[in-house]
């Protein structure tokens, strides 16, 4: 390695659980530009083979749409994933299919194919 060369780390697992990127369906675009950034910052850190968990407690942005906005940044840094799980919230936060508001969190792993 050369002097001026920055050393970069790699991981074999990165967890991202940040807080609620949006309170209104306005700010849904924004959300979804701070979702793909931190992601493309996380996929640049990982291990090929490496684990990526992530998630969303937003109702606002459902899980297809978060999903999607992960899937955007993979192709930006051309990585290769598997999706590998799927979570949604716990029981003792109950989802009442009457009320939208109540199934707010998902979530996904993904394994770094390449």
């Amino acid at each position: 390695m050369k002097p001026h060369e920055k050393v970069i780390p790699r991981f074999d697992a990165i967890i991202l659980d940040p807080p609620s990127f949006t309170r209104n369906r306005a700010s849904v675009p924004d959300a979804l530009r701070g979702y793909k950034e931190i992601h493309l910052r996380a996929l640049k850190l990982l291990k090929a083979g490496g684990t990526l968990a992530t998630f969303c407690c937003s109702h606002h942005v459902s899980p297809e749409l978060f999903q999607d906005t992960l899937l955007s940044a993979a192709y930006d840094t051309r990585r290769v994933l598997r999706r590998v799980a799927t979570y949604a919230q716990s029981p003792d936060h109950p989802i009442i299919p009457m009320i939208p508001e109540t199934e707010y969190l998902k979530g996904f792993a993904f394994e770094i194919v390449r």
